[in-house]
């Protein structure tokens, strides 16, 4: 099986990219954050372990990490992106529209719909976004 470092090093250097110590080290605190983190708290993580990490080097690689499909921002009401990994090419959340609560879920039902889309339009799926929008238990 291989880790999430393994994962990082080889989508790098496939892509021709360099493993730097600062792309390591970002990868790492996003992958204790589980994702769900601003570009600003990653920075301030980041920063406090390697204080030579650079803000623009940290904003720098989460544009290249979401260019390789290894992470995606959301934006749920705050204003701010908050990062989030696409493992397995996917990532499902019901974000509540009154109180922004964010829930996640595994069930994945796209795959009928993957297929049909590749098949219609030609188009090779690699990964998904969903958000359902609504109201939790607690604002109905």
């Amino acid at each position: 099986m291989k880790t999430h470092e393994q994962e990082l090093s080889q989508v790098l250097r496939k892509r021709g990219y360099r493993v730097t110590p600062a792309r390591a080290a970002i990868w790492q605190i996003l992958l204790q954050h589980g994702g769900h983190i601003s570009a600003d708290d990653l920075f301030a993580l980041v920063h406090e372990s390697n204080p030579k990490i650079g803000r623009m080097t940290v904003y720098r690689t989460l544009e290249l990490l979401s260019d390789l499909a290894l992470v995606r921002p959301i934006y749920q009401g705050t204003g701010a992106a908050h990062y989030i990994l696409l493992e397995d090419g996917h990532h499902h959340h019901l974000i509540c529209t009154q109180c922004h609560q964010v829930i996640e879920f595994e069930d994945c039902v796209l795959a009928e719909v993957e297929a049909a889309i590749s098949r219609r339009f030609g188009f090779v799926v690699e990964g998904h976004l969903l958000e359902l929008y609504g109201r939790c238990v607690n604002c109905q």
